[in-house]
């Protein structure tokens, strides 16, 4: 039998399965309606999965380009400049990847060396801290608060020094659904102005926004935009979640060290996929609806349990609705939501696991994408909690 040294410490050694894994594990093994890891339940569109056999058949299937095939950074460049008049070069500030995570790790790689800082707001996305401490980094987090999950950028200027090297935001936010404004865009490219600091800016549900409000992309604010990558998701924007697409957009001098990394973690993406959106983004309608097209599922879920007695956070994005439950229980998140699954066969994701500390503020995220039905199912049984 093959031993190993008992000297292996581990890189992550307070890092187990994921949240998502395990409430999604449980939902499957209790047989409950799984509103917790965020993916649709309904087909993506015909008319894609056609174009992508289509290139399939045409022989489309060996190594695309390390950066991505040309034609779809192409159409990512003019949807780009059409939606916050920001120019990209195709073929040096646009880099196809295996989907926004990736994107997100090779951009943290490529920048962050031991004794960095990096800024984070949270609750965060998980991926964030893990790739920061894997890169020899120190992630310094700053506290948002229900109901509102606003930013002090006075308390971010104050943390600021000659160590900070990069500030990650997201905006839609997850797991929080929140938005930020012009006037946050605004603090922060005054904060960062004259600074060495690059802005990470997560933008994967650029295009599930409500209410009327535009996405405030960073693309917008040139003083930010000089300074910051921008990562995208064609997987959250097309309902295909498992193609595992996205895309990362920068300044030339920050993509060529970005690509650096992206070569050595996996050189190339999916080839007929990539050639199919390309095709698929020539038709504006097929992204421009999708905020509309989440709006409607996010009424019909908020509706449906506005009876409850839970209580309904603001959603301006994304495809995630917050409930707080402090008038239902004293119960920590994690411990309600598990027993949500298995007693009344919900599943959900606590948000104290967004917080490095397992802050408990007594909210629970639910994913609305999903069908109608299942969202009717899923809130005859809150309501009757």
């Amino acid at each position: 039998m093959k031993t190993y040294p008992n000297s292996i410490t581990s890189k992550l050694p307070g890092v187990g399965t994921s949240i998502f894994a395990t409430m999604s594990q449980l939902a499957n093994e209790h047989k409950a309606i799984n509103l917790s890891q965020g993916f649709p339940d309904f087909e993506i569109s015909k008319e894609l999965i056609s174009m992508v056999n289509k290139y399939m058949k045409q022989g489309f299937n060996q190594y695309a380009p390390m950066p991505g095939l040309l034609s779809l950074r192409e159409a990512i460049a003019e949807k780009t400049f059409n939606l916050y008049s920001a120019q990209y070069s195709p073929d040096k500030e646009i880099t196809i990847t295996a989907g926004a995570t990736q994107a997100i790790y090779t951009a943290i790689s490529a920048f962050i060396k031991e004794g960095d800082e990096v800024i984070v707001f949270e609750p965060a996305y998980d991926s964030y801290i893990p790739a920061i401490k894997l890169n020899g980094g120190m992630a310094l987090s700053v506290e948002l608060t229900p109901p509102e999950y606003k930013i002090d950028w006075n308390k971010v200027k104050k943390m600021i020094n000659h160590n900070t090297r990069m500030i990650i935001i997201n905006s839609p936010h997850n797991p929080t659904g929140t938005i930020l404004t012009a006037q946050d865009l605004i603090q922060l490219e005054k904060i960062t102005k004259d600074t060495d600091i690059i802005v990470l800016s997560d933008e994967v549900y650029e295009h599930i926004i409500f209410d009327n409000y535009d996405h405030q992309s960073v693309c917008r604010y040139p003083g930010l935009a000089e300074r910051s990558l921008v990562i995208c998701s064609f997987g959250k924007t097309f309902h295909a979640t498992g193609w595992k697409m996205g895309y990362c957009i920068a300044p030339e001098n920050l993509m060529m060290e970005f690509r650096k990394v992206h070569q050595f973690i996996v050189f190339a993406c999916n080839t007929p996929i990539q050639h199919a959106i390309a095709e698929f983004l020539k038709n504006e309608a097929n992204y421009s609806n999708i905020g509309q097209f989440y709006q409607k599922k996010r009424d019909y879920f908020v509706n449906a349990v506005k009876n409850s007695k839970f209580k309904v956070l603001t959603s301006s994005g994304t495809y995630f609705q917050l409930l707080g439950y402090n008038k239902i229980t004293e119960e920590s998140e994690i411990d309600f939501a598990i027993r949500m699954t298995k007693e009344y066969k919900v599943a959900s994701i606590p948000v104290s696991v967004f917080y490095h500390k397992n802050i408990d503020h007594k909210v629970l995220r639910f994913c609305f994408a999903k069908s109608e039905e299942t969202l009717e199912k899923a809130s005859e049984i809150l309501c009757k909690i």
